[in-house]
């Protein structure tokens, strides 16, 4: 079973991959995650992918093709895979398939979360954590027990990343809305794309994957 997941920042893409992967042994391949461990190794492509992050630049489709068709090709993914991240754009999607149907495989569902910018900005712009153990919280939905008190270390210093704010937030979400737009649209007419409710909570986000997998 192979399934890509899409979504904009802060839709819960992360924490739903996590639980696929648990519920039907399928591994996560998170392209970030991929680069930055790549980047990490003493080798000509490691090197290659390193300066390319360090100089803010995005890094070409040829290499992340690379990536993406080396880890799939690995035991661990016998049983199909998720990833998160890619593709990004139509000429990435198209790569895809050809690298798939290359192994006789193909794409079974794109599952796109769904949310609403509003919501989107009210859920991330109140993200904060405590420094010291990394407990998440929220203004509205999460405040720590006791107040400036982190519930599970006791810390009193806390952070807010710099793009969780609202401005920000906004800014991110519009960008992913021009760049995911076309590709959608190549998903649909390939018949493989399904919506569920991004801002749902999390339980019922995961019953809506669930029935899009079974009817696989």
């Amino acid at each position: 079973m192979n399934i890509i997941l899409l979504g904009p920042p802060g839709s819960g893409k992360g924490t739903q991959a996590k639980r696929i992967e648990q519920t039907h042994g399928i591994p996560q391949l998170a392209t970030g995650d991929m680069l930055r461990a790549e980047a990490r190794l003493d080798s000509p492509l490691g090197r290659q992918v390193k300066k390319i992050m360090d100089s803010g630049e995005l890094v070409p489709d040829d290499i992340i093709v690379r990536l993406i068709r080396d880890r799939i090709a690995k035991a661990d993914r016998r049983n199909g895979f998720i990833l998160d991240g890619f593709p990004r754009t139509v000429p990435q999607a198209e790569a895809l398939r050809r690298m798939l149907a290359e192994n006789h495989q193909k794409l079974d569902a794109v599952i796109e979360f769904s949310v609403v910018e509003s919501d989107l900005v009210d859920r991330l712009s109140g993200r904060f954590t405590c420094r010291t153990c990394g407990a998440s919280y929220h203004d509205r939905y999460n405040r720590p027990k006791v107040e400036g008190r982190c519930d599970f270390c006791g810390g009193g210093d806390f952070d807010r990343r710099a793009d969780d704010r609202p401005e920000a937030v906004t800014t991110r979400f519009r960008a992913y809305q021009r760049q995911t737009e076309p590709l959608l649209r190549f998903y649909e007419e390939e018949g493989v794309l399904h919506k569920v409710d991004g801002m749902a909570d999390i339980g019922a986000v995961t019953r809506e994957i669930e029935a899009v997998i079974a009817g696989i």
